[in-house]
């Protein structure tokens, strides 16, 4: 232990003079044996900042409390530091409150990870720890600990796989074994590994304000790096206003004070904006959770009061929601809310946790935006904003561009190798593969190989450029992505993996499935009830929704995630995977391919194309992606193609009867596809609308005559109804505006501006395509031209006295 104490001090010595941080593990069962080790190590550490008249630094310590071992750890590395330590206090936590220490900084960290792994909570808490500081694993057993059921492990575990596989712990101690660190067997009392790392002495850059400026000064004196300055001063552009939309792009990697340098710039737009007497200038934030401007508001607050601002803050449970002055606020609200609510600049902090949909809604509806998002990190997918979002602005000629970004940690200096370590157990800096000429020729005649990956491999030191490709994928395909899918990946029994490859090996497409079903006899009741189950969501849904007991006995793979390499898109790729998939599920004797997502018509199409039906969604939109979950199922086998047919035609009929109620919000092009995917139709035995004298007489008067849409919209809401459910031999032909009109104006109940808003068809086109349905129904139901019409007459009273107690409609 003196041995390893000494190197380890040496190696703290120069990580303080490189403000740069150091990894240490200590390993161990025995809690008293760790729980010395920990004390010895912080200690020594405690030592070196006396040295260097260190003094009120916090080191922050996380464990699961439900434990007694870890409990027992705590308490002696707890009575230590109270007892022995000199330039630092240990802030307690668990991990449950992990999400609230984002944005915080400390001078240490302790992760107890002697009864979890979860690698979320690694990709939070390492980031708060600043250079010169030591960041310290407690680790099981050295020897044990791959296999150890961790907390993580269990919760990836359904019914019908309840051992876990036991992937992810021995990757994430091979990767400890790779890089610079000391790795102490506290059981044993030896050295497992001790590496020193070569930091260069950190020389610090001071900030330079710009020589000009509509901001304050002493504003720029709370930036910490030039790039937090760069920021700044990109917040005083969006005072101005030349074209129709001006947006700022913040982009970065963790922990470069981002967010703290959005909020500095905010408080000196509110206290500049331009504006008449007595108007109120607002400004909205808005991110996946509150929690995540927790840093922006806490910033906008210290710099408003630099500038001698009075601030009120309005919080909710700890968290703040709001900050407002005289004559300004800046308040929180949800991605979708903040797309729809008025104000003077919205500001999207980490972007790329938000579907792109919704980053659009939000830069259309205002004339100032900033999104300010994470490169590389657990909060989400930087590069896939960059791919997906970035070129539309780019292109529109309303719109004003600037994009800054930002390289100089805040925390540590760079270079930093726990930075490093930490990216690579990770992923975070995943990226597809290069593709040169001879891999888009490959693909473009088809030339493409299906592969079944097996987690230990691609775990393994053979298989991780695969897996880095794989991910790399997943990060630029997707809005959200998460150390805890790398976990999933590794360790859930019931998740295979599989890939799209070029002939060269290059992975073009990735595809995470899901065995789901049986479901075990004594659970079907219970989910019946409204019950839970982990996994599972395709059969839990046919139950639940569909009361389809049968798809309890059945069993299939769910599509967790599909994603082709952004640079070959739209060439066939996904198209591949699936039916490739579908062919081995079949072979594999399952009975159904299905997945969920956030329903756009662009999605919905390529699932339909490979022979997916939608069979339920969601009746309320997701609050952070702003989208409507829809699932969709392809039958391999007769006795499911029946149940999945009919799971479609229930579906489809409850969507058409709740558009103007839970889905009156919904995209109408999402909505049309959904109406139109009608293999057998909603109402197959309706033929001709008996409707009554009277209303046919209006129906007539409407069509021809002067009678507004208002006065008559229970009879076109009727025939729209009939239209969508009848077979389509039966139907009136109409053009595409017609149905796109009928759907947002006559089912969805939006008023004419909403409908133009929505589909770019003005009030006339309306008004003159509704008229024309009513045409086109009068002459295929009742052969009524113009010339034929009832008029108005007695003779229609006398006809409805002849009809009274006849249905409205026949079902021979």
């Amino acid at each position: 232990m003196k041995k390893f104490l000494t190197e380890l001090e040496e190696d703290l010595e120069n990580a303080m003079e490189g403000r740069h941080r150091r990894l240490v593990v200590i390993s161990g069962d025995d809690p008293e044996k760790v729980g010395e080790a920990a004390k010895e190590v912080l200690l020594t550490y405690d030592r070196l900042r006396r040295i260097r008249g260190l003094e009120d630094g916090r080191v922050l310590y996380v464990f699961h409390d439900e434990f007694p071992e870890a409990r027992k750890i705590k308490d002696i590395v707890k009575e230590a530091v109270k007892e022995k330590a000199e330039t630092f206090k240990l802030d307690i936590n668990v991990y449950e409150a992990s999400n609230r220490l984002l944005g915080t900084t400390y001078q240490g960290l302790v992760l107890d990870l002697t009864k979890d792994l979860k690698p979320n909570d690694v990709g939070r808490l390492v980031e708060v720890v600043e250079g010169g500081s030591p960041v310290i694993l407690l680790v099981p057993k050295w020897e044990n600990w791959d296999t150890l059921k961790t907390l993580f492990k269990m919760n990836l575990c359904v019914p019908q796989y309840p051992e876990p596989r036991h992937v992810f712990i021995t990757w994430f101690k091979r990767k400890i074994m790779e890089h610079p660190s000391h790795v102490w067997h506290a059981d044993e009392e030896r050295i497992i590994k001790q590496e020193k790392f070569e930091s260069p002495k950190y020389v610090p850059k001071k900030p330079e304000p710009p020589e000009k400026g509509q901001f304050p000064r002493k504003l720029y004196s709370l930036a910490l790096t030039q790039d937090q300055v760069n920021v700044i001063k990109s917040l005083e552009w969006m005072l101005g206003r030349k074209k129709r939309h001006r947006v700022l792009i913040v982009t970065a990697d963790r922990g470069r004070g981002k967010s703290g340098a959005v909020g500095i710039g905010l408080a000196g737009f509110v206290y500049i904006f331009p504006k008449s007497k007595n108007a109120f200038t607002k400004v909205i934030v808005t991110s996946a959770e509150p929690l995540g401007v927790q840093t922006l508001f806490n910033l906008l607050i210290k710099a408003a009061q630099t500038l001698g601002m009075k601030t009120k803050k309005i919080e909710r449970k700890g968290l703040i929601y709001e900050v407002h002055g005289e004559g300004w606020s800046v308040e929180y609200w949800p991605p979708l809310e903040a797309a729809e609510r008025n104000a003077d600049m919205v500001v999207v902090d980490e972007a790329a946790g938000i579907p792109v949909p919704v980053l659009h809604k939000i830069w259309r509806n205002h004339k100032r935006s900033v999104f300010a998002t994470t490169i590389h990190g657990y909060e989400g997918a930087g590069r896939g904003f960059n791919v997906r979002f970035l070129p539309v602005l780019k292109k529109d000629k309303e719109t004003e561009l600037k994009h800054v970004t930002m390289d100089e940690p805040i925390r540590y200096a760079k270079g930093d190798p726990v930075e490093r370590w930490l990216y690579d157990v990770l992923l975070l800096d995943a990226e597809p593969a290069k593709l040169d000429e001879e891999d888009l020729k490959a693909i473009e005649e088809g030339r493409l190989k299906y592969l079944k990956l097996d987690p230990h491999w691609l775990f393994s030191k053979e298989g991780e450029e695969t897996l880095r490709q794989l991910f790399g994928i997943y990060v630029l395909a997707h809005y959200r992505n998460e150390p805890d899918d790398l976990g999933m990946i590794a360790d859930a029994p019931h998740h295979t993996v599989r890939a799209v490859a070029t002939e060269t090996g290059k992975v073009v497409g990735a595809l995470q499935l899901a065995e789901e079903g049986p479901i075990p006899d004594d659970m079907v009741v219970d989910l019946l009830r409204g019950g839970k189950i982990p996994g599972n969501i395709i059969p839990d849904r046919f139950l639940k929704h569909l009361r389809v007991l049968d798809f309890a006995k059945t069993k299939g793979w769910r599509v967790v995630r599909i994603a082709t390499h952004p640079d070959v898109q739209g060439k066939g790729i996904g198209t591949f995977g699936l039916q490739r998939m579908s062919e081995e599920a079949k072979k594999r004797g399952y009975d159904w391919v299905a997945s969920g997502f956030g329903v756009t018509a662009q999605l919905l199409r390529f699932w339909i194309r490979s022979g997916f039906l939608p069979v339920h969604m969601s009746p309320d939109r997701n609050p952070t992606s702003g989208e409507f979950t829809i699932l969709v199922a392809k039958p391999l086998s007769p006795k499911l193609n029946d149940m999945i047919l009919e799971a479609n035609r229930l579906f489809r009929r409850k969507v058409l009867l709740s558009l103007h109620l839970n889905y009156r919000g919904l995209e109408w092009d999402a909505a049309k596809l959904i109406l139109e995917t009608d293999p057998i139709p909603i109402e197959p035995k309706l033929k001709v609308p008996d409707l009554h004298p009277v209303d046919i007489d209006r129906l007539w008067v409407y069509s021809y005559g002067p009678m507004t849409f208002e006065a008559a919209s229970d009879l076109i809401y009727r025939l729209a109804l009939i239209y969508w459910s009848q077979p389509r031999a039966w139907r009136p032909e109409l053009d595409e505006d017609t149905k796109i009109v009928m759907i947002t104006k006559v089912l969805q109940g939006r008023d004419w501006e909403e409908v133009f808003e929505e589909t770019r068809i003005g009030f006339k086109k309306q008004v003159a395509v509704l008229k024309e349905f009513g045409r086109r129904t009068l002459r295929h139901y009742w052969g009524i031209e113009k010339e034929g019409g009832t008029g108005v007459s007695n003779s229609s009273v006398e006809m409805f006295l002849a009809m009274k107690g006849k249905k409205l409609f026949d079902f021979e």
